[in-house]
């Protein structure tokens, strides 16, 4: 069971500013929040289910891996504090190549602690190896530069594992007055951060066009192929990350005279999904393909209602 510690009326709460170095929203999304359920289940501070059993913190996710190591990946001290413990010597590999087993008591991978006033502290996971660029008992100023994201410990993907406790149990800094959860009460962001920290309960991570089938490893490398003229195959693809269980996801090319020139539409989600590839395309007609410009519409329905719309556009000459 995972306790939240609420706080007390009249204290004075701990005021975070951005763990990481991106625009929320556009360059970095909320993969996961704090589970707020107190049993078996999985819910997050707005009644969502955008979390998983147990989960004690915030995840940050950027769109590729060639983001997580430039820099948009920096990871900030979220305040002002001391440094009380680090680990910089976890390899980055996923935990999809390794298992669970070798990463065993290393679930965080490289980062640091760092404790703040009124028995606060802020805990940062995943970090590359060798980044962590504090050492314990040093003092740290809010915004200050303390590492960058990587592939280290318990994740399949680069991102940036954020927990805030207090007096050891675990604060969720979306609503942390709120500790029975399913509420929007309070918060421990910065009132500029928390504005831009919008709760979304899907999201697309990158989109595009391509002259041939993508891979989940090509989009996260950012190596997916570009599309041009003499392409063989013209192909849309998109990458949505925080699906539910029954969301059902369709993606329609229409050429440039407005008729449907391809399409694909899978079936509901068995399962909830941490990030979805989705494609279609039609290969290179004997004529070629005419000029102009094709537009892909990316649609996401659950329970038959409309919650994730997304288009982009290429153009032949």
């Amino acid at each position: 069971m995972l306790a939240l510690w609420p706080i007390r009326a009249g204290a004075e709460p701990l005021r975070l500013q951005l763990p990481i170095a991106c625009e929320p929203g556009r360059t970095c999304f909320v993969q996961y929040y704090v589970d707020r359920d107190p049993g078996s289940g999985a819910r997050d501070f707005a009644g969502g289910r955008q979390t998983y059993d147990k989960h004690d913190g915030t995840d940050f996710r950027l769109p590729t891996s060639v983001d997580a190591a430039g820099p948009l990946g920096l990871v900030r001290a979220a305040a002002a504090g001391t440094v009380l413990r680090i680990r910089n010597d976890a390899p980055d590999v996923s935990v999809h190549e390794t298992g669970m087993t070798k990463v065993a008591g290393v679930e965080c991978g490289n980062g640091l602690v760092i404790g703040h006033m009124d028995f606060y502290e802020t805990q940062y996971c995943h970090l590359a190896e060798g980044t962590v660029a504090v050492r314990p008992g040093e003092r740290v100023a809010a915004g200050q530069a303390i590492g960058h994201t990587g592939l280290s410990g318990a994740t399949e993907f680069p991102h940036l594992h954020f927990t805030v406790r207090r007096a050891g149990l675990t604060v969720d800094p979306f609503a942390p007055d709120d500790s029975a959860g399913g509420g929007r009460h309070g918060s421990l962001w910065d009132d500029a951060v928390g504005a831009s920290l919008g709760y979304r309960s899907a999201t697309i991570l990158n989109a595009g066009f391509s002259d041939s089938p993508v891979t989940m490893a090509a989009v996260e490398a950012a190596a997916a192929r570009p599309l041009d003229a003499r392409a063989e195959t013209l192909v849309a693809w998109i990458r949505a990350i925080s699906l539910e269980a029954g969301d059902v996801q369709r993606l329609v090319i229409r050429a440039p005279d407005g008729q449907i020139f391809a399409e694909t539409q899978l079936p509901p989600l068995v399962n909830p999904r941490a990030q979805s590839l989705v494609f279609t395309g039609r290969r290179r007609p004997a004529k070629g393909f005419p000029a102009g410009t094709y537009e892909a519409t990316f649609e996401v329905l659950r329970e038959n209602t409309l919650v994730v719309a997304h288009r982009f556009v290429a153009t032949l000459p």
